[in-house]
């Protein structure tokens, strides 16, 4: 029997209908359903188990919301190789791939093997406090050093394979994977990576140096973020949901994560008119009849 695990934002107002949807779906295809959190209350058909047992015998595991409840997912895999099928129940979504009214079709057309899969890099960051490891946590979106409790600047240090590279007097530091760059990165005027690519983004929060700018290196890189003046408690932050105190003298080490995350998407999915779509790009394509109009012509 398939077992398929699933993880929702119950707070979004399409939340009940899709649960009921998928236990009803779930019968047809002779599925089992696995919940591990406040999700089970909601789908009483479900096998419920507890969260570090969830990844171990899952073959799909559905996040149902949006970008933060692909966060959860990826979190709940624990770098299981566990194909993740993200439906968007409203928002923006760049994570999910499959929309509300399409859940039940890319379910089926998985357990048919006619899914594309998308390979996505992770990273791990390992953090010390006075010289000693704090802990070692795993990203697929980002890790982010930086703010605190006041809006005073702090001077973190950038170093590459134990090179120096500079340092940045700025509000923080963010350290992007791909798949993050359409995240807080590109919020903070990032730019957009492809999901595929094999880089990090390195992008300064706020410099209070107009030569300081993104930067885009390869994933074989180890990068080091130290806390060289700071006259207030930081924060480091990994996928906007582990927060933990960094302080002067802190530093987080950087590498490429030993997990890579499959993502389940449709067919004919294709990340160009996600970006169009999502962004509210226009297309010349369509509004000029099959192309841009030509200098002079």
């Amino acid at each position: 029997m398939t077992r398929i695990g699933v993880t929702a934002n119950l707070g979004k107002p399409l939340a009940a209908e899709a649960l009921r949807r998928l236990a009803d779906a779930a019968r047809r295809w002779n599925a089992m359903l696995v919940t591990c959190d406040e999700t089970g209350p909601q789908l009483p058909s479900a096998e419920r188990v507890a969260p570090e047992e969830f990844a171990d015998h899952l073959d799909l595991l559905m996040a149902l919301g949006g970008d933060g409840t692909m966060l959860h997912a990826a979190r709940l895999l624990c770098g299981r190789d566990v194909p993740l099928l993200g439906v968007n129940l409203g928002g923006l979504g760049f994570l999910t791939s499959v929309t509300f009214d399409r859940m039940e079709e890319a379910v089926r057309l998985f357990l048919e093997g006619r899914c594309r899969i998308s390979l996505r890099r992770t990273l791990e960051a390992e953090l010390y406090h006075a010289g000693r490891r704090a802990g070692t946590y795993r990203a697929l979106n980002d890790v982010v050093v930086g703010w605190g409790s006041t809006s005073r600047i702090v001077t973190l240090s950038l170093t590459i394979d134990d090179v120096p590279v500079g340092s940045f007097v700025c509000d923080g530091l963010i350290v992007s994977t791909p798949t993050g760059s359409t995240g807080h990165s590109l919020s903070a005027g990032g730019p957009i990576v492809h999901p595929e690519a094999a880089v990090f983004v390195i992008n300064p929060i706020c410099p209070h140096s107009l030569s300081n700018r993104p930067m885009v290196v390869a994933d074989t890189h180890t990068l080091t973020i130290e806390s060289v003046r700071s006259s207030k408690e930081q924060i480091f932050v990994v996928d906007g949901q582990d927060h933990h105190a960094f302080r002067q003298g802190d530093r987080v080490v950087i590498r490429r994560g030993s997990a890579t995350l499959r993502f389940v998407q449709l067919p004919e999915y294709n990340y160009f008119e996600v970006l169009r779509e999502k962004l509210g790009w226009r297309s010349s394509n369509l509004e000029n009849g099959g192309g841009a109009p030509r200098p002079g012509g």
